[in-house]
């Protein structure tokens, strides 16, 4: 009788044990839905610019529509939490800026064009903020992949400090390129895929209307 017993709590133990090992195994937080590199490989004929100018979906939207642009992604760099969720980015305590990654085609459009429509887009002379949005994910920031890049986003900014482009000065970080996390799904494509909402609407339209009026020759025909 107690042999039974005995035999019986095991398999009850054991059972509960495989439940929890199934649930744990199961069970993928937030936190973890943050990948660390592109789900797709570059095109061949292609460079890397990685830029962050505020909210990603405000920079991604725009950029998607210039000729010699493949791909855009969003996603998080120049933190210090591996694999940040957009939740623990948006306290502004880990360190990462909110970036696009823009594979382009440098035969259609140079890492320079690229830039000179990044600072149209976008407030390079406000610390840690565009418009409402504020914290250390809002910054100015422009990831440099080569030496190249490095000193041509130099250069154009002591251009821009030169000729007085504002009143303020340019506070965009140039700094090495970090671990590149992908933003979690639904943030690729965002404004494309909800035009309509609050956000997009009031803050995201007006930058690709500002596109369109001042870049059109630079855009894709379809």
């Amino acid at each position: 009788m107690f042999t039974g017993w005995k035999l019986f709590s095991a398999l009850v133990l054991a059972g509960i044990v495989a439940l929890g090992v199934g649930l744990f195994l199961s069970y993928r937080p937030e936190e973890t839905r943050a990948m660390t590199v592109p789900q797709k490989e570059i095109p061949a004929n292609c460079e890397l610019a990685t830029l962050a100018g505020g909210c990603f979906w405000c920079i991604e939207a725009p950029f998607e529509l210039l000729q010699g642009v493949e791909r855009v992604e969003s996603g998080y760099m120049g933190g210090t939490l591996k694999n940040p969720s957009y939740r623990q980015i948006c306290t502004g305590t880990t360190g990462h800026a909110e970036v696009v990654q823009i594979a382009f085609d440098p035969k259609v459009i140079s890492y320079r064009e690229l830039l000179q429509i990044f600072f149209v887009l976008h407030d390079p002379t406000t610390l840690n903020r565009q418009g409402a949005d504020v914290g250390t994910q809002y910054r100015s920031a422009i990831f440099y992949h080569s030496a190249e890049q490095k000193q041509i986003a130099e250069t154009l900014i002591a251009e821009l400090e030169a000729e007085k482009a504002w009143d303020p000065p340019i506070v965009t970080e140039v700094a090495a390129l970090d671990t590149f996390y992908l933003a979690e799904d639904y943030h690729q494509g965002y404004f494309h895929a909800n035009p309509g909402q609050g956000y997009c609407q009031a803050v995201v339209a007006p930058k690709v209307s500002k596109l369109r009026k001042l870049f059109l020759s630079k855009l894709k025909t379809s």
